[in-house]
């Protein structure tokens, strides 16, 4: 295993990025800190060398081990795959598939249709940007908020945190930008009020990151 410093490639604001981050705290990887605007002059993840990187022009992206690898789910469950510390996976099967269950609900029916790709391009029609977010967010954590009334202990499934945990923080952060009343979510919110406590989560902030409100 290559013994060279992995390179985040990340914007502060990025959920996505926001997860990888949570991992890469969980299991104790020291990695240098890239930041991609994703906002001025276009976007720095549409210039040349980026794309070499990052075929999708996304965040996260993360060099490691010789390779570049990109999706945030991916990233993390190589990051679970290669690196002791904080198992992100239950070994039982049924809490696996309901850690994976969770993860894509909010990977894939929540995140994608209020991230900033989707949101620029309703910037050029009639429809608001922030109602939509907010519609969607809410109607994925309605969800969100049944599966983990069977799932839920201390964190998303049972007492050990996982990659849904890495998913539902970040998530949270997203429903507040867009003004989702949580107190409908008691459940998400009593798990989030554990993961905040925990200094990982509380490492990967986006409000500590060095691209901070930029």
């Amino acid at each position: 295993m290559s013994a060279a410093k992995p390179i985040l490639y990340s914007y502060w604001r990025s959920s996505c990025s926001f997860r990888v981050r949570i991992a890469l705290a969980l299991k104790g990887v020291d990695y240098t800190y890239k930041a991609v605007n994703l906002l001025n002059s276009g976007g720095q993840q549409h210039a040349e060398d980026y794309t070499k990187i990052n075929a999708m022009r996304q965040v996260p992206s993360l060099e490691i081990d010789g390779h570049s690898l990109t999706q945030s789910i991916a990233i993390i469950e190589y990051l679970e795959e290669t690196r002791p510390g904080v198992s992100l996976l239950p070994k039982d099967p049924i809490k696996r598939a309901k850690v994976r269950h969770i993860s894509e609900l909010i990977n894939s029916g929540i995140q994608p249709l209020q991230n900033l790709q989707v949101l620029q391009k309703l910037g050029d029609g009639n429809v608001s940007i922030k109602e939509w977010g907010h519609y969607w967010i809410h109607k994925g954590f309605k969800a969100l908020e049944l599966t983990l009334a069977s799932t839920a202990g201390k964190y998303c499934v049972g007492d050990d945190i996982s990659i849904a945990d890495c998913c539902l923080v970040p998530q949270v952060h997203n429903a507040k930008r867009f003004n989702v009343d949580m107190n409908e979510f008691p459940g998400i919110n009593k798990v989030y009020h554990e993961l905040s406590l925990h200094p990982a989560i509380q490492e990967a902030d986006p409000s500590k990151m060095p691209d901070a409100d930029s």
